[in-house]
């Protein structure tokens, strides 16, 4: 029977969401699991979460997976089966990967791991593994479901969906909202150094840019008063 030694190296992985305060959770859980276990945390790995599934699942686990071939971990601690991958063919890949690398995948809401002490398969994980990832894909998709169904019953109402009417700022509420970034840029500055310069946002500045774009070489907006209000003048013949 193969033992482990007295700190199996193990790394941590979690998904960072806009709930931090879960994510820490979920650390401060399995580190206190490693520590019963007298396992070592290599790394914690916070696997951002995107819009896009295949990116999502792509950077967290290739990274756990580069710890696994160079033999850096012998283990993977998650909370959940959820928490490995939004789709089942990816945590399958995925734990098929690690048991070739020799690492086991240890789920914390479950206390079980792929891997039994000898490092053979745990054939009792396998099957709770499919049958949990499967559950989870059907809660997304009845997630999904519930959410299409909500919108399409608050269009039959009449509900206005989107941003409300009139939420979308006018070409000359965003100049005067933004003169400062006007000011730079009728100075002749960069977009990055506008934006470095008065605080704002890249995108913000590129936002200004394309609403004076219409007027460049026809009209100038100069500041009419000191509440910011800009007006049109003709531009100069000649200049």
């Amino acid at each position: 029977m193969k033992r482990e030694n007295a700190r199996t190296p193990v790394a941590i992985l979690v998904r960072v969401s806009t709930a931090k305060q879960e994510t820490d959770r979920q650390v401060h859980e399995l580190r206190e699991v490693a520590t019963a276990n007298r396992w070592k945390v290599v790394e914690v790995i916070e696997e951002q979460v995107s819009g896009n599934a295949a990116e999502a699942d792509r950077a967290g686990i290739e990274r756990a997976m580069e710890l696994a071939r160079s033999g850096s971990i012998r283990k993977v601690l998650v909370h959940e089966v959820s928490r490995v991958a939004r789709r089942n063919s990816t945590a399958h890949r995925f734990v098929e990967d690690l048991e070739g690398c020799g690492v086991s995948l240890y789920w914390h809401a479950q206390r079980i791991e792929t891997l039994l002490p000898s490092g053979k398969r745990n054939p009792a994980a396998s099957i709770m593994f499919s049958l949990l990832a499967e559950m989870a894909r059907n809660e997304r998709e009845t997630l999904v479901e519930r959410i299409k169904s909500g919108l399409e019953e608050a269009r039959r109402k009449g509900h206005t969906l989107g941003r409300p009417a009139g939420s979308v700022q006018t070409r000359d509420e965003m100049l005067a909202k933004h003169r400062d970034v006007v000011r730079h840029l009728r100075a002749g500055h960069s977009i990055r150094h506008t934006a470095k310069i008065t605080g704002k946002g890249v995108s913000t500045v590129q936002r200004v840019k394309a609403a004076m774009q219409p007027v460049f070489g026809k009209v100038d907006y100069i500041a009419a008063d000191q509440r910011g209000t800009f007006v049109e003048l003709p531009t100069l013949t000649g200049r």
